[in-house]
């Protein structure tokens, strides 16, 4: 544990890959600038850089700028400076940037957290988005005074047990309370893939392939790289399986349940169809099911078939959230696994049909408590590992999920995020993404480089760790383990009288522009 915290604590700064920042205020200075240089003498936050000796005005960095609160500030640039040469306004992108989920202001707000570690000083709402519900109708309960605990982050416990079986195979736990999801070898550029397996070392946490098979590029990081066997069982191969700490097989994704998968042409390159064990340029589809498995009984010689091969591999299963989650979630723990992986709504990148991932499965706030209660009911909630994934965007959802009933969550978008994606949904197109991110493209993938990826993955958890630190201080809690099942501390804001629900922030909405 001591370990995971100091290499917690190790950020490095990775600016943006592009000439600007994108913000939320923007600093414009006119042709009355005499370059007096008292602007970047009086701020604190380096939004006005100035070199020696030079005569002509920078840019101001806008992205540090705090905006209009700063106005109650003796240092107020706009104010002070002696030509009036200083205005300052919202971001006309703002308009335009974001969706109802991922609002701009959550956008720019990873952004910041990616590039420096920390949680913004700009006033920035990275918590809620305007979805109009799931976790942006769920708030904690506000907390009381007395319960604060006063100790700092290192006495805090963010760690994970995936076994709880006590089955003999290895006993292992991850430092913070989630895991990267699959992105498969196709799907996202190579860099990517690679940067996110060394940010999991890093962290000492895990990352998934996805059902693309597995890059010889990830072998050095193979311990923290679980790898899928899911239904095309694309690039599944015995080496790869002992390679693998955890193995996740697919039954179902929660973006597009009874669809399967579906990879574009575009993007079966050479590579990628080497990978697959396919052929270049063909489109190439997953079935919804395994056709071997139609039981429980069937799903038991799956993990008994993946645990012969290796003695020291744990079972992961993941599905979607039909209904009957419940059962399936218990079924998987009759059949031996250690992790039940519930996938619900809402989650899945731009290359998740619409249609789909907001109208078949069950939101997975709703799951997460349905399948906690079911296992405590049948006394085996404490031999299996729950983790959640669906549209979990920030250090705040994952705590919510975790008061809900899960033990961890995995991460899929909000990684992409980090990497500067702006969420435009191209993700499917081989050439489509304007970030290099989803791309494989050899020119466009390789806009990012396997450092900065680390980096920028490293810092946004980093700064999610102390945002989670200050919840469980908060409600007197030390460790994530105690959160873990603790509804009593959340309430819906649906369900409250108006004057109770006016105790608690609004959704964010559009902000107009002048």
């Amino acid at each position: 544990m001591n370990k995971a915290k100091k290499q917690l604590g190790e950020t490095v700064e990775t600016t943006t890959r592009f000439r600007h920042t994108i913000s939320k205020y923007i600093i414009r200075r006119n042709s009355r600038c005499i370059s007096c240089g008292l602007c970047a003498e009086l701020c604190p936050y380096g939004v006005h850089p100035r070199y020696d000796n030079y005569s002509k005005p920078l840019r101001p960095k806008s992205h540090k700028c705090i905006g209009f609160s700063c106005k109650e500030n003796e240092f107020y640039c706009v104010d002070r400076c002696p030509e009036q040469a200083l205005t300052l306004g919202l971001n006309p992108i703002l308009e335009t940037l974001g969706d109802y989920r991922w609002t701009s202001e959550m956008l720019i707000a990873h952004w910041e957290m990616a590039e420096t570690g920390n949680l913004p000083v700009v006033d920035l709402e990275y918590d809620l988005g305007n979805s109009g519900g799931g976790f942006d109708k769920i708030r904690f309960k506000l907390p009381e005074a007395k319960d604060y605990l006063d100790v700092s982050d290192e006495e805090i416990d963010t760690s994970v047990d995936l076994n709880k079986r006590n089955d003999g195979r290895p006993e292992r736990s991850i430092s913070i309370p989630c895991y990267g999801g699959g992105m498969s070898y196709g799907s996202t550029a190579l860099p990517v893939m690679v940067g996110r397996a060394r940010a999991a070392k890093r962290l000492n946490t895990l990352t998934c392939t996805g059902e693309g098979g597995y890059p010889q590029e990830l072998v050095p990081y193979a311990d923290h790289v679980i790898t899928q066997v899911a239904t095309g069982l694309f690039g599944v191969r015995e080496e790869t399986i002992l390679y693998a700490p955890v193995v996740e097989f697919k039954y179902a994704q929660g973006a597009k349940p009874g669809l399967g998968g579906h990879l574009l042409g575009d993007k079966v390159t050479p590579e990628v169809a080497a990978m697959r064990e396919t052929v270049e340029g063909n489109a190439l589809f997953s079935p919804f099911p395994f056709h071997s498995v139609y039981s429980v009984e069937d799903h038991k010689k799956h993990v008994d078939w993946v645990k012969e091969i290796s003695p020291r591999v744990l079972v992961s299963v993941k599905v979607s959230t039909p209904t009957d989650v419940d059962m399936v979630a218990v079924g998987s723990y009759h059949a031996g696994a250690h992790i039940v992986h519930l996938d619900g709504s809402y989650g899945g990148t731009g290359a998740a049909p619409d249609i789909a991932k907001k109208n078949i499965a069950m939101p997975i706030e709703y799951a997460i408590p349905k399948v906690h209660r079911f296992l405590m009911d049948e006394g085996v909630r404490d031999q299996i590992c729950l983790i959640a994934s669906g549209g979990i965007r920030s250090a705040m959802d994952v705590a919510k999920a975790i008061a809900l009933g899960a033990d961890g969550a995995v991460i899929g978008t909000a990684e992409l995020v980090a990497l500067e994606c702006v969420r435009c949904g191209n993700c499917e197109s081989g050439r489509g993404c304007a970030r290099g991110i989803a791309s494989t493209d050899p020119e466009l993938g390789y806009m990012i480089t396997e450092e900065w990826s680390e980096h920028r993955i490293v810092n946004m958890y980093t700064a999610w760790r102390k945002q989670w630190c200050e919840i469980l201080r908060q409600y007197g809690l030390r460790s994530f383990k105690e959160l873990m099942g603790r509804s009593d501390l959340l309430v819906h804001l649906d369900y409250l009288e108006e004057k109770e629900r006016a105790k608690y922030k609004p959704a964010p909405r559009k902000q107009l522009v002048i």
